[in-house]
């Protein structure tokens, strides 16, 4: 595998050394506290840094043997390397598939040549760890969203229980989700409230930025 997709050691793994020389520390305890702390922690965080090299390597690979990347010519850019890296430290830091794949897509978007500027990639990466997962799948729902079958007036939290029925009752919950969004620029109404024409329940609700960050993150 090429060293570019190799991820480093993550922050978790400098805690857990922190943490058993700590315990190591502890009289009487301290042994037998090391073991069961290597026993129960180490194996996981290993078992993420090989599933993700291996989910990009391959990946990767398939790319370089149909000729759309250059994977010595990514291995000497800087620019992809660090990419490379921060998307494996923040992959290291989650179990949610949808972020890992997130993750995985925004690296090999990059490896074809999507390589937006530092910060704007600085802000891609972030919106991906930071944002819910529920969130991102409600910018995919607004990005062209459906009403709910005969429905002429409403409010776009029906738009929303309509397109993702597991956030139906949970109403408290998926306007504070709205809000977020709202608030980092990513959504261009505040509030999912008040009622509207069918027309405007059926109107693209993201920005342009929102636009971009779904189409980064996109297979």
């Amino acid at each position: 595998m090429n060293e570019a997709t190799t991820p480093t050691q993550s922050k978790g793994d400098y805690a857990h050394a922190l943490a058993k020389a700590s315990l190591s520390a502890i009289p009487l305890i301290g042994g037998p506290a090391v073991e069961l702390f290597q026993a129960t922690i180490q194996p996981p965080l290993e078992k993420r840094r090989i599933e993700w090299m291996r989910a990009v390597g391959e990946r990767l690979a398939e790319l370089q043997a149909s000729q759309q990347i250059d994977l010595d010519r990514l291995s000497k850019s800087d620019e992809f390397v660090t990419a490379v890296m921060h998307a494996s430290q923040l992959a290291l830091k989650t179990h949610q598939k949808a972020k890992l794949e997130a993750l995985k897509n925004a690296v090999i978007n990059i490896a074809k040549g999507q390589t937006p500027e530092d910060a704007v990639l600085h802000i891609y990466l972030h919106l991906i760890d930071d944002l819910a997962e529920l969130q991102i799948q409600i910018l995919a729902v607004f990005q062209a969203p459906t009403s709910p079958p005969g429905m002429s007036m409403g409010g776009l939290n029906h738009v929303l229980e309509h397109c993702i029925p597991s956030c139906r009752g949970k109403n408290d919950l998926y306007r504070q989700l709205w809000r977020d969004l709202y608030n980092r620029g990513l959504i261009n109404v505040a509030d999912l409230g008040g009622t509207i024409s069918q027309s405007g329940l059926s109107s693209k609700r993201t920005t342009d930025l929102a636009d971009q960050f779904l189409r980064f993150i996109e297979g």
